[in-house]
């Protein structure tokens, strides 16, 4: 039995409770990322460099995080679509592979990480100032790899089974732990910022103890199994899975190459306390695009499974609420982003120089992020339905916009301004991806009907 029936269950009701969940996970794990950030920015003396140190870490994190996505959100709608076809077999076996290719990724990723993270943490962004606290941090959390990759790549596979509540609580477990272990390792054991990242680790490990015991139980209808590896499975869940890797991954990419040119244009006194600023304005971008990406990403497997199905007419109505509840979301965001911001600012520094920078860089960064919900909703549309190629090159157009802005902006209008390349990118990048859907959507479906 499974908490939602893809099949049968009317699809205004069915998206509810699947996105629904997925949003709240995604908050409570952003939640609990700020919460690291709020007591590393109150840490006495050295507050706000410790907070730079951690900002600049944060993209490397998040991009080694991101393979979870690629074989997570690459496999997830694969085995909805043989969910839909009522080919379980084929839907048991692509499980398989996807946590043998999980488990190896994460090893690699491990070793490979700690042997370059000293020349990373400099290229990207770290002054003298900053490195000792940023080199503290991304060590111990690169130890935690294969735990953060487990919990967040298996989870997927929990949701698109329809037990939506069930990965939620997956995320609401290693929050919990989060907050209650960052106090006791920060400031009872006088740790610092190495606290914090021990405490994420051993969340990360708690929720991935919980993934694995579900999809090793009796409960779900498609178990984790061994044997019957295939290459050609693992090959096909990467391609599909490399769209939203690519989104993540590059979102840091830019992130990181924020971080490299507001460095290099604002000097070693300016550019620590831009980076400080955007450590902040990105942990509130966080709180945007996790839960809206908690929203188009958790109903991806009612687009997946129907796909198979070869019902066209329940995958529309599908994107439609989707759509119109992430747009929802994004427009409380917006208003809150424009009317208080400076509260959200005030819980990691006091000091009032930064607030109001920060105050101001939120309300440009944020400019954009209403139609934001269309192009989640357009990109993780086509990816639930195995369209990589669609989504990948929809992504890319947003990100290379972005990067153009970030070179040009500082060099024509001061690097104070490098703000704006966000809201740039979102306008430009919904034009095209709405262009793009009402010329493939149709299309695509009615072949796979046919088929």
């Amino acid at each position: 039995m499974t908490e939602n029936n893809l099949d049968t269950d009317q699809i205004r009701g069915l998206v509810w409770r699947l996105a629904i969940p997925s949003m709240l996970a995604q908050f409570v794990s952003v939640f609990y990322s700020i919460v690291d950030r709020m007591y590393i920015g109150n840490i006495s003396g050295t507050g706000e460099i410790a907070l730079a140190g951690v900002g600049i870490c944060g993209p490397i994190v998040t991009m080694v995080s991101s393979v979870a996505f690629l074989v997570g959100v690459g496999g997830s709608p694969l085995m909805s679509i043989r969910m839909g076809e009522k080919n379980h077999r084929a839907a048991s076996q692509i499980l398989a592979n996807c946590f043998l290719l999980l488990t190896v990724l994460a090893a690699v990723i491990t070793v490979f990480s700690l042997i370059i993270k000293d020349k990373l943490l400099m290229w990207f962004g770290a002054s003298e100032a900053t490195f000792s606290y940023a080199n503290d941090y991304i060590t111990i959390c690169l130890l935690g790899t294969v735990f953060a990759l487990l919990a967040t790549g298996m989870n997927q596979f929990i949701i698109c089974q329809g037990f939506a509540k069930v990965g939620m609580k997956s995320v609401i477990l290693g929050a919990v732990c989060n907050i209650a272990l960052d106090p006791v390792f920060m400031f009872g054991f006088g740790l610092g910022v190495r606290g914090a990242a021990i405490a994420t680790v051993l969340s990360q490990m708690a929720s991935c103890t919980y993934v694995l015991r579900f999809l090793f139980g009796d409960k779900p209808p498609i178990r984790i199994t061994f044997g019957h590896y295939d290459w050609q499975i693992m090959r096909r869940v990467l391609l599909l899975g490399l769209s939203p890797f690519l989104i993540i991954a590059f979102d840091n990419v830019l992130i990181i190459a924020l971080n490299m040119i507001i460095q290099r244009y604002g000097g070693e006194s300016q550019g620590d306390k831009l980076l400080t600023c955007m450590t902040i304005v990105q942990s509130f971008m966080l709180m945007v695009t996790m839960p809206l990406g908690g929203i188009t990403g958790g109903t991806q497997t009612i687009l997946g499974y129907n796909f198979g199905a070869g019902r066209p007419d329940r995958i529309k109505r599908a994107a439609g609420h989707i759509g119109g509840l992430a747009l929802v979301f994004t427009t409380i965001m917006f208003i809150l982003a424009h009317t208080v911001p400076q509260y959200f600012v005030r819980i990691f520094i006091r000091n009032e120089a930064y607030v109001e920078l920060t105050v101001w860089a939120i309300k440009i960064y944020t400019m954009g992020i209403i139609p934001l919900a269309l192009q989640y909703t357009v990109v993780d549309g086509f990816v639930g339905m195995g369209a990589a190629k669609v989504a990948i090159s929809l992504s890319m157009f947003r990100k290379a916009v972005f990067l153009v802005g970030a070179a040009l902006i500082p060099i024509w209008f001061g690097v104070e301004q490098i703000f704006y390349i966000e809201p740039v990118s979102d306008f430009a990048s919904v034009v095209v991806s709405l262009t793009v859907t009402f010329l493939v959507f149709d299309r695509m479906v009615v072949k796979k009907t046919a088929d």
